[in-house]
């Protein structure tokens, strides 16, 4: 399984993300916001990610890193609509795609702190990229974008848990041998 998540995390690295971001004023209504995460295998992947690393670590991780995901990412657009000018954006996303790919893939047991802090920086350049693409309609947009991505993240967290239960059962099996 970890080969797998592996080689899509490498899939994913060669994917640019800069094609998941329309040009400003695509970004307009809560269709448009909640279309936007579903667009592109860099959001896709990163936000299942989160709730799938969550989910293998286990305990608080399953719902606070996603939570912190949402919240960090917020803030990120807001900053961006209040015009905050950041740079590296774009590379801040792929280098989320590697990250979080890696952390979930290689089942990285991380305190809970440090997961909610890695994820909440990821989660921030998310947010600023879809900041600066709305024209109007804002909170609708940001209504939309933020409902995506809770599903995405409980995709991840489903897929994870049915992971671990997986993993559990080759154990016990192997230990009846």
């Amino acid at each position: 399984m970890r080969f797998v998540l592996l080689g899509l995390t490498l899939a994913a690295m060669l994917v640019s993300p800069a094609f998941a971001h329309p040009d400003p004023g695509h970004a307009d209504s809560l269709a448009s916001g909640a279309l936007h995460p579903l667009s592109g295998v860099d959001h896709v992947f990163v936000m299942a990610s989160v709730g799938l690393w969550g989910a293998l670590v286990g305990g608080r991780a399953i719902w606070a890193w996603p939570a912190t995901f949402i919240a960090t990412m917020l803030a990120g657009f807001a900053a961006a609509r209040l015009g905050l000018q950041i740079s590296f954006v774009e590379s801040a996303i792929s280098a989320s795609i590697m990250v979080v790919g890696l952390l979930a893939a290689l089942r990285v047991k991380a305190q809970l702190s440090l997961g909610a802090a890695i994820v909440g920086l990821f989660a921030f350049f998310h947010g600023h990229a879809h900041g600066t693409e709305v024209a109007a309609s804002v909170i609708p947009y940001a209504a939309g974008f933020t409902l995506s991505t809770a599903v995405l993240h409980g995709a991840g967290v489903g897929l994870g848990l049915c992971m671990r239960r997986l993993l559990q059962g080759m154990t016990r099996v192997e230990a009846l041998r």
